[in-house]
């Protein structure tokens, strides 16, 4: 099996530099909002951390390829070595001072995950994984849930910012989940939400309307610590697919029939 580790290290100094570049940003309030488009922010913390991120990882592997939030607009994963790249998930919630808001890398070669490493930069919480080797937070092991009964569950989500398209069947399926599960929680960092079904603090999540670089890092990390992730079909075009499914393995399958009921067909597949 390779070794990942120098990877998993120059992530984790990266996502350390980042989250200094963040906090200093958030500290002296001194940033500017852009709109990329309707409720999809970006300020300089963004743009500043994300330059940091790439100058680290291209100055140790200047081979590899890069997939970032805010530099890229591939459509497709290549086959060589490719990192994934978000310098603030929850860019919203950071603008507004909310706290809940991440630092997500990834590394995937031939269409696999490989690396991943998500920084949550308030409460300094490192979760990270390397394909085959489990799941951590900051350095001690986690595991998805135990929980099997959705009534005993609490479930994450995240609602659309751009595309809306779904949203009347998907506030049907949040309010049906809410007389079924103990809650469900929507703390606005998909990242982060994935994260939380890896340590054992949500039973379960799915959201739609993702991107790549929201979810490359933290699905490996759900992987790892025992769980599954899946598009809303089951299947495994969750990267580029825009819909994911996570959690333990009941969890998992109770969200799923959740999804095929409150759904067509035509919306639980994406056409690409």
């Amino acid at each position: 099996m390779a070794d990942y580790s120098k990877e998993l290290e120059i992530a984790k100094e990266a996502a350390r530099e980042a989250s200094k570049i963040i906090n200093g940003f958030r500290e002296s309030h001194d940033f500017k909002i852009n709109f990329k488009g309707k409720n999809d922010l970006v300020t300089d913390a963004d743009l500043a951390s994300e330059k940091k991120i790439l100058s680290i990882i291209r100055e140790a592997f200047p081979q590899d390829q890069i997939l970032a939030e805010e530099s890229s607009n591939q459509q497709v994963l290549p086959e060589k070595r490719t990192w994934l790249v978000d310098p603030i998930d929850g860019t919203t919630n950071f603008a507004h001072g909310f706290p809940v808001f991440c630092v997500s890398i990834a590394l995937w070669e031939k269409q696999e995950a490989r690396m991943g490493l998500v920084l949550e930069v308030n409460k300094e919480e490192c979760f990270y994984a390397v394909k085959g080797e489990g799941a951590f937070l900051n350095g001690d092991p986690i595991r998805v849930s135990s929980i099997d009964q959705p009534e005993y569950s609490m479930i994450g989500t995240g609602f659309p910012y751009n595309d809306l398209s779904l949203l009347r069947n998907y506030l049907r399926l949040f309010e049906w989940l809410l007389h079924r599960t103990q809650g469900v929680r929507r703390p606005g960092a998909a990242s982060y939400d994935l994260c939380c079904v890896a340590a054992g603090r949500f039973d379960g999540f799915y959201e739609y309307s993702l991107n790549p670089w929201d979810v490359g890092a933290a699905s490996l990390i759900v992987q790892e610590a025992g769980g599954t992730v899946t598009d809303w079909e089951g299947g495994s075009n969750w990267l580029f697919g825009e819909r994911i499914v996570a959690g333990n393995n009941p969890i998992h399958k109770f969200l799923m029939k959740a999804i095929e009921e409150h759904f067509s067909e035509s919306e639980i597949k994406r056409e690409t």
